[in-house]
């Protein structure tokens, strides 16, 4: 028997609810287009997710603090505060997915968004359907803690594996937490996950695709790139440097690999 889903959080101001499912799942839908927002809530109530709207940054950032969304699908172009800002702010409080939408076709509005947090992006216009694949996909993606194959915990893990050790840098699986040389480092969910997948198997040469499996998951569907994205942001986290890097090292022509810290 199925237990029944919690009871849906009041709505923030500004914010307009969805109904309740058994899936438990929150999704906050931020968009000024009022007819669009309301079309992707449509498609995802019916795949079972809890949705809210908002339509534009203040009511948007004050609908996360109060709903505490799993997922926060975020329009670049919004009235009051943009998606730039929204998830600049969004990201001192919540390490929830965020899917970025924006409707201009040029990289660096997709660079910039993914460099204030975002996880990944849908380019306007898209297809509802596709939109919510991706919203689902993310949040089926495997944890961290999955990424190492039994036997491999990586090097001094510490007991029973939840520490990953690699040189200065400490990656602890259960708390989600990092260290470089005793001090801590503020990550995104997905720059975590994807830090834990290579330091899991440190001696392991992964390409994109073999990242965007072990952290998106198999089904995710997009520009690979987005990997370098990423382990751009979690260099200049960790204090790497390209040139002589301790932690993350690319392999030309491959991918990457853990270095020796």
């Amino acid at each position: 028997m199925t237990a029944p889903a919690e009871p849906a959080p009041a709505p923030a101001p500004g914010a307009v609810p969805g109904p309740a499912s058994a899936a438990g799942r929150r999704v906050l839908v931020v968009d000024d287009e009022e007819p669009l927002a309301r079309l992707v809530r449509t498609y995802l109530e019916r795949d079972g997710f809890e949705v809210a709207l908002a339509f534009d940054g203040p009511s948007g950032l004050e609908a996360a603090r109060e709903l505490r969304p799993d997922v926060v699908v975020l329009d670049l172009g919004l009235p009051g505060l943009d998606g730039l800002e929204v998830c600049r702010r969004l990201r001192t409080f919540s390490d929830c997915y965020v899917v970025m939408l924006t409707a201009r076709g040029e990289e660096v509005d997709k660079l910039v968004g993914l460099s204030v947090g975002a996880d990944d992006y849908v380019t306007k216009p898209f297809s509802p359907r596709e939109l919510v694949a991706r919203v689902a996909v993310m949040l089926r993606r495997p944890r961290a803690g999955s990424v190492a194959p039994a036997g491999h915990p990586g090097p001094d893990s510490g007991g029973g594996g939840s520490r990953l050790v690699v040189g200065a840098l400490v990656v602890d699986l259960d708390a989600r937490d990092v260290e470089v040389d005793g001090s801590a480092v503020e990550l995104t969910r997905t720059e975590f996950d994807l830090l834990a997948a290579l330091a899991a198997r440190p001696r392991t040469a992964f390409g994109r695709r073999q990242l965007i499996e072990a952290v998106w998951g198999q089904e995710w569907v997009g520009d690979e790139h987005l990997v370098d994205v990423h382990v751009g942001h979690l260099r200049r986290k960790l204090g790497d440097d390209v040139g002589a890097a301790r932690f993350i090292r690319t392999l030309r022509g491959i991918g990457y690999r853990m270095g020796d810290g």
